[in-house]
């Protein structure tokens, strides 16, 4: 594989930037399949495939390839200045410029888990994937509580009316299909990256609501919360401090869950197009794209993605029966 500097000035990408999109390269890279040097140029033979019929040659020019050179035109050797666009002092010794292309920019590459019909590298485009369902289970979890543990506290702590209004609303939502309404919220707010996060996160708020207010409603009549209430308390505060803290054990469970439940929906949505939309890889889309494969002679190209949506989703499963087993209260087996 070739690395040819591309002729800009160096990205400035954060850390949130790069973990969530990722940062362009300073780099273009061209496979190749035999290479020389000829005076202070580089000839390539471009990498060859079954379909090729004629080969390739491409000829650069060795400070083109090492260094991102500013954009005039008729540079040459006697024209080139101090430094290059990143502000790194130029090698003029052609012979140890070779080397250096020979030792950093000409390195052995494979595709360990081969190319798709694009020739997209599959192992990368696998990776990013799980950023992707690991983003959205993680953001669409975060929803879900802070939407469900403040429904469920207002329902389970107050009664009454506030309790037969929040139910009311509970029972509408969990009475239509989880995706149907995840569709319906995605074409609201459209296709794109974060658009799933809100568009899952707000279709997975019930359940927790309603855990949520089942352990409320039990703990609002214990005698700790009536000494805080004679001692005075202002309910925001019994409720933060006394009570929701209680709670915290089923809450914790059922993230678990619905952290496994985020990832199947996101693969679905991608699956029908309206997910994660491309070039951003994903899972659910990387299924679509090469289901027809499958009866052909190249299944891996979505059984590994499929493969790869399960482990996931089977992880935080086991996770979830895990912190069940941990945080139940009732189990006595380990005293």
């Amino acid at each position: 594989m070739l690395k040819i500097a591309e002729n800009q000035e160096k990205p400035d990408c954060g850390i949130l930037d790069r973990w969530l999109y990722g940062c362009r390269s300073q780099y273009r890279k061209i496979p190749v399949s035999s290479w020389k040097f000829a005076g202070d140029s580089l000839i390539v033979s471009a990498y060859e495939t079954a379909q090729t019929e004629l080969p390739l040659v491409f000829s650069f020019w060795i400070y083109d390839i090492a260094y991102a050179l500013p954009g005039q035109d008729n540079i040459n050797s006697s024209s080139l200045p101090q430094t290059d666009l990143n502000g790194r002092t130029l090698e003029r010794d052609n012979e140890k410029l070779k080397q250096i292309i020979t030792k950093s920019h000409i390195k052995p590459q494979r595709y360990w888990l081969g190319t798709d019909r694009f020739g997209r590298d599959m192992l990368s485009q696998l990776m990013i994937g799980a950023r992707v369902s690991l983003s959205v289970g993680f953001i669409s979890v975060l929803i879900s509580l802070l939407l469900g543990i403040l429904l469920g506290a207002l329902s389970g702590f107050f009664r009454g009316w506030v309790d037969n209004l929040i139910i009311w609303f509970i029972n509408v939502i969990w009475s239509i299909p989880t995706l149907l309404l995840v569709i319906a919220i995605t074409f609201a707010l459209g296709k794109g990256f974060w658009q799933v996060f809100i568009a899952v996160g707000l279709t997975m708020w019930v359940e927790v609501a309603r855990v949520v207010r089942g352990q409320i409603l039990s703990i609002r009549e214990k005698e700790f919360v009536e000494a805080a209430k004679a001692l005075g308390y202002k309910s925001s505060r019994i409720i933060l401090r006394h009570i929701l803290p209680n709670t915290m054990g089923p809450v914790i469970v059922i993230s678990a869950a619905n952290f496994a439940s985020a990832i199947l929906i996101e693969a679905g949505l991608s699956f029908l197009g309206i997910g994660v939309q491309p070039p951003m890889p994903s899972w659910g889309t990387m299924i679509k794209e090469n289901y027809a494969y499958i009866i052909l002679d190249n299944p891996w190209l979505a059984i590994l993605p499929g493969l790869c949506i399960m482990i996931l989703v089977l992880a935080f499963m086991m996770i979830g029966n895990g912190l069940r087993d941990a945080l139940d209260v009732k189990d006595t087996s380990s005293i």
